[in-house]
């Protein structure tokens, strides 16, 4: 499983060279109805000096196109909201591949962890976890007061067996080493009786 959720290498798809060009449009829409914004400011300044010079007509020309240019503006603003929603709508559907994507590796990854492991096998280890949670819930029962007249009994039997075998040992262990040293009456019979079978020997040769 080292590799399901490894890093890919990044690569740009179709979809990040649309969003890319769709931004550069937008850019250069912004970037023209700025230059018209500007251009409606100045020819409304030319056309109050026109009427102040009483060159009627000619201011009239002037506001004729910068009503136009208004309207221009007013087609460009619709173009850049719909280019902007595009843009959101390409770059929403990236997201959800990518969710898809890896909901699609996740189900692989679980796919295989189920392939290691069978549902009977998660079944036996939940009984065995069962049995040993009911089993030691049966100790502590015993070790809480659980036990009746004859276990206790039994229980003060053992203990007092295994107190009087301890004690043995204790005694045991607590006698005198014996002495490896013979005793000087011993020796004392043993040189006698050495020396009385020497005078044996020289008498009788």
């Amino acid at each position: 499983m080292g590799n399901l959720f490894g890093k890919k290498k990044s690569r740009v798809t179709e979809q990040d060279k649309a969003v890319l060009q769709l931004k550069e449009q937008r850019d250069k829409l912004k970037q023209y109805q700025r230059k018209i914004e500007a251009n409606l400011m100045r020819e409304r300044q030319v056309a109050k000096t026109l009427l102040r010079d009483g060159k009627k007509e000619k201011a009239k020309v002037l506001l004729k196109k910068k009503r136009y240019q208004e309207q221009v503006l007013s087609k460009t603003d619709n173009q850049l909201s719909n280019l902007e929603q595009l843009v959101q709508e390409i770059e929403f559907a990236q997201v959800e591949a990518r969710v898809i994507e890896g909901l699609k590796t996740g189900n692989e990854c679980l796919k295989k962890m189920h392939q290691m492991m069978s549902f009977e096998d998660v079944e036996r280890i939940m009984e065995e976890t069962q049995e040993g949670i009911e089993y030691q819930r049966e100790i502590d029962e015993l070790l809480a007061g659980g036990l009746t007249e004859d276990d206790e009994a039994a229980v003060l039997e053992e203990l007092a067996q295994l107190t009087g075998v301890e004690e043995a040992g204790n005694q045991l262990e607590q006698l005198p080493d014996v002495p490896m040293d013979k005793l000087p009456e011993i020796e004392q019979e043993e040189r006698r009786k050495e020396r009385t079978e020497e005078r044996e020997m020289v008498l009788a040769s």
